[in-house]
């Protein structure tokens, strides 16, 4: 008998991990489609205020049909991102076309009083470079390697697949967000008939939980991107001198890349600082403060670095702990083993995946005494309230 019972929890265990590689093997044929799904989601989680505040305007005590509230909000949603394509493109190619078009030598002569006492310490330090060595040519040489007009070119040619995926990409994307956002009980309906029925109605609330908690924290995500731009480029208009569109591109990069929790403003910082170098020394536009280069060096970096305080202090506090309802020192873990796992992509979809899983969490395992403690009584609570 005990036999029997063994062998039914062995073809049982075996059943499951069967379906699970099916499943896994699904998803991985049909990637694609699940990512413009997700891709969908995360329209519709940012639609979802619109909507919020279309379906309180009332004509005559009536609303006007979901469908439409739909496509006003994807509309909305559509004119923003275009409008800062065409806003941003031409301002990032003219940047590009400046720095191939640059002039090495004009800007190796500007650059090198500056880096003289450099070039003297690394030949002291290392030998092996030689007297001759000079730091600015070797950066130069480089960039305008990298920066050369053919290499744009190559690059422009082999664009054209990438602008047709991402046509057909955009418009399934559009078209999945439509019926996300017209029928807000699409998603839950879904996951209710997945889910036995014992446990539909805390599948529901936890779905409810997650669509509230991942709507406010793209939302803050998107307010933080902006607010991080601005900053980098009111300083770099109004302190550095930078040219108004070269601003608007650095400013532009900082803000993207400041997505990347902790390490994307570092990042975006060291880039935006090369940019502003390379248009003040290298195309030798006229724009930058009138300083000499050390100065001006510092002057950047105490922009991006002011940028970057206001952002751990005022942004990120309400997009993380706010939004998410998880404290700093849990999220800085979270975000470390995500980035060991899966690298910078691996920490982009960290936060709201670990979102997700606190919410099933809360809902499914509340009695589990690490769940509880990890959670504290006012994820429950806020819980227990949306219910309400």
């Amino acid at each position: 008998m005990e036999k029997e019972r063994n062998i039914d929890r062995l073809a049982k265990y075996i059943m499951i991990t069967a379906g699970a590689a099916v499943i896994l093997a699904f998803c991985w044929f049909f990637r694609d489609v699940i990512i413009y799904m997700l891709a969908a989601g995360v329209v519709a989680l940012l639609g979802r205020p619109v909507m919020n505040l279309f379906n309180k305007i009332r004509i005559k005590g009536k609303g006007l049909p979901q469908w439409l509230y739909a496509i006003l909000t994807l509309i909305i949603i559509m004119v923003i991102f275009l409008s800062a394509v065409i806003l941003l493109v031409p301002v990032i190619s003219g940047i590009a076309k400046d720095i191939s078009m640059a002039n090495v030598e004009s800007a190796a002569q500007s650059a090198v009083a500056a880096l003289k006492s450099l070039n003297t310490f690394l030949a002291e330090t290392f030998p092996s470079l030689g007297s001759d060595f000079r730091i600015e040519r070797a950066i130069l040489g480089s960039m305008k390697d990298f920066t050369d007009i053919s290499a744009f070119s190559s690059f422009f040619s082999s664009a054209a697949s990438f602008v047709a995926d991402f046509g057909i990409g955009l418009c399934a994307v559009m078209f999945i967000s439509f019926f996300f956002l017209k029928d807000g009980n699409l998603f839950p309906n879904i996951i209710a008939a997945l889910v036995p029925d014992k446990h539909e109605s805390n599948a529901r609330a936890a779905y409810s939980d997650i669509e509230h908690l991942l709507s406010r924290y793209f939302l803050g995500l998107v307010v933080e991107m902006a607010g991080v731009a601005l900053i980098d480029f009111l300083g770099l208009v109004f302190i550095a001198r930078i040219g108004f569109n070269s601003a608007i591109g650095i400013a532009f990069v900082c803000g993207v890349m400041n997505i990347i929790p902790y390490v994307g403003p570092w990042l975006g910082g060291a880039i935006g600082t090369v940019l502003a170098v390379t248009m003040k020394y290298i195309c030798l536009d006229g724009s930058g403060l009138n300083v000499s280069f050390w100065v001006f060096v510092i002057i950047l970096i105490a922009i991006f670095w002011v940028a970057q305080i206001i952002d751990n202090y005022i942004f990120q506090p309400i997009v993380y702990s706010s939004s998410i309802k998880a404290n700093a020192l849990e999220i800085f873990i979270v975000l470390l083993m995500a980035g060991h796992i899966g690298g910078i992509m691996g920490m982009l979809v960290a936060i709201p995946c670990y979102t997700v899983l606190r919410v099933i969490g809360v809902r499914f395992f509340g009695h589990v005494k690490f769940v509880r403690q990890l959670t504290g009584n006012s994820e429950r609570k806020d819980s227990e309230n949306n219910d309400k």
